[in-house]
């Protein structure tokens, strides 16, 4: 069989050689068809919460699709939609207690644009237009997904198309950074002097939570999510919470927001959501988002959907991944206990530098030729390599990150880690 059908997503196809083919995957094992193991280093692009194959949640895919696999959502609904809205809902701070259904991470980040961006509209407060957003952040694919994000390689040649958003530096930090001060400072800085000038405008802010994903794994503080609340709060503009990556325990705790001790009007949620195993979204928002939708003109109506909402499968497997989530809570709580003793060996390697984590998300950048971005060679490179020594690594050009499924062992993880000590040495 050739590629000559497929257009891969984030691949120049031009040069595409025939890539690995899986053939099966169980645990944190995945299977080539030439029989070659590799351990997932990565969660397969961070959705494999718990490792592949779980059991429990085939098996509720499997009960659900025998009793019913889809019907229309609008005007419509079934208990697994009713159980796990109320399942999440029960889990976040504050009011965030009405949850939108939606396919994937970008259609949830549109679902809270649309939803911000309407709710000062139905408020006859027709000045707020305005987004606030931080560089280097990613929200996704879709123009207003990518209208929040920071300006890159990514969406470059769609510029003309992206509405207009102001930037804020994000504090990255990492361990012993002496400079944490300072970063929050600047950050804090800068979104001060966007507000003198119009705070007024901004409908709401969105922002990766302690982690930035496809920026770079780049980490911030609790208290510097904290400070900025406190900010936005004084100017009465939403916050909404990009968790797609970030939940579900990829933090040390179920939530980013929990754990940083902040709350969110509106919160994005998708990835891990249902363990893997099937696409599925979700944008929750608190009541007095909500309330702002409830009227007798129908212009106040929230006019959003998919074919797909609540697909009762997807959500089938979601409630199975929460309940594997809530009995095995110490798999993702110690994680980051493992990644801290394997990243000491790291502290004096002349190879690297920023080494960080945050829970169950580790990363540290690779010092090398070339700008440190997405294009760096040496992210090709590299995780050719990691692929020979058995790992599916997929750095992010010069960053080299972990974010294991949480069945992972100590043993498995510390392999990971002599792997790449034995890799970045050929540098």
């Amino acid at each position: 069989m050739s590629l000559s059908s497929l257009w891969m997503p984030f691949t120049q196809m031009k040069d595409m050689a025939n890539p690995p083919k899986v053939v099966s995957a169980k645990g944190v094992i995945i299977e080539l068809d030439n029989g070659k193991k590799l351990i997932d280093c990565i969660s397969s692009w961070w959705v494999t919460l718990h490792g592949h194959g779980q059991p429990e949640i085939a098996e509720a895919i499997y009960n659900q699709a025998k009793k019913l696999e889809h019907v229309i959502f609008a005007g419509f609904t079934h208990d697994p939609a009713e159980k796990l809205a109320d399942r999440i809902t029960s889990t976040l701070p504050g009011k965030l207690n009405k949850l939108f259904y939606s396919d994937d991470g970008s259609t949830s980040v549109e679902v809270a644009l649309k939803m911000a961006f309407q709710y000062w509209k139905n408020k006859n407060i027709e000045k707020r237009t305005r987004f606030l957003s931080f560089e280097g952040s990613y929200h996704g694919d879709t123009i207003g997904a990518m209208s929040v994000g920071s300006r890159s390689i990514f969406n470059e040649i769609f510029r003309d198309l992206l509405f207009k958003v102001d930037f804020i530096p994000y504090p990255s930090i990492y361990l012993d950074d002496p400079n944490i001060k300072e970063k929050e400072e600047k950050a804090l800085e800068v979104l001060m002097n966007y507000l003198s000038q119009r705070g007024d405008e901004y409908a709401a802010l969105i922002i990766e939570p302690l982690v930035q994903g496809a920026g770079g794994m780049r980490m911030c503080s609790s208290n510097f999510l904290q400070s900025l609340e406190k900010i936005i709060r004084q100017h009465d503009i939403l916050i909404i919470y990009d968790e797609i990556m970030t939940g579900f325990g990829r933090t040390g705790d179920i939530f980013a927001c929990i754990k940083a001790g902040t709350f969110p009007d509106i919160i994005c949620l998708s990835k891990g959501i249902t363990g893997g195993f099937m696409p599925l979204a979700a944008t929750i928002c608190t009541d007095k988002v909500f309330e702002a939708f409830l009227s007798d003109d129908p212009k106040k109506t929230f006019y959003h959907g998919h074919s797909y909402t609540a697909n009762p499968i997807g959500c089938a497997a979601a409630i199975a991944s929460l309940e594997l989530l809530e009995k095995n809570y110490n798999q993702f709580k110690n994680m980051e206990n493992i990644h801290l003793k394997n990243l000491d060996n790291f502290k004096n390697n002349k190879r690297v530098n920023n080494l960080r984590v945050c829970g169950t998300i580790a990363a540290m950048d690779v010092n090398c030729v070339g700008k440190t971005e997405y294009l760096n060679k040496v992210g090709p490179y590299l995780k050719k390599k990691f692929i020979e020594e058995g790992f599916l690594i997929r750095p992010l050009g010069n960053v080299i990150y972990l974010i294991p499924p949480y069945c992972i062992t100590e043993n498995e993880l510390n392999s990971i880690y002599s792997c790449i000590q034995k890799t970045i040495s050929f540098i």
